[in-house]
């Protein structure tokens, strides 16, 4: 284990350790894998901003909340009545980063979808369209995260 000197009274300001920036701890939240657990989460997302947010961010964010809850809930769940979905949101490298975690095996892709479709279908449509960056990450021992990051300007 590499041993890091305390800094001397003697010892020039250009020796002395810079401490790391400490990273925001990101908000989290568990929810049913129900279908009333979506307009949960957008509250949650909405309540869990800064009010200096602007209201065009805030609105992506919420949106995206509400599609990528859905999907979970609709797709990735397991459908077992202790099936739970994770929703994670925190700022880091001017973006904010919304995650939603799913015990299924299953790789959401984004489906053409014309207007013969109805009315789903267009979930991941939406998040292409919305966020700045989106990934499907998978989690160990099962499961999967969506991610995807909003500018925070």
């Amino acid at each position: 284990m590499p041993v890091i000197p305390f800094p001397s009274q003697s010892a020039p300001p250009s020796a002395t350790l810079t401490k790391p920036r400490v990273p925001t701890v990101p908000s989290r939240w568990t929810f049913p894998a129900t279908a009333a657990s979506v307009r949960r989460a957008r509250w949650a997302v909405a309540g869990a901003l800064p009010a200096d947010c602007s209201p065009q961010l805030a609105d992506d964010l919420v949106l995206l909340a509400s599609e990528l809850v859905t999907n979970a809930v609709r797709h990735g769940a397991l459908h077992d009545e202790d099936q739970l979905v994770e929703l994670f949101l925190w700022p880091a490298d001017g973006h904010y980063w919304l995650a939603v975690s799913d015990a299924g095996d299953g790789r959401p892709v984004i489906r053409a979808s014309g207007p013969e479709a109805g009315c789903g279908g267009r979930g991941l449509v939406l998040v292409d369209a919305v966020a700045a960056a989106w990934a499907v990450v998978p989690r160990r021992p099962c499961g999967k995260s969506v991610v995807a990051g909003m500018p925070l300007h």
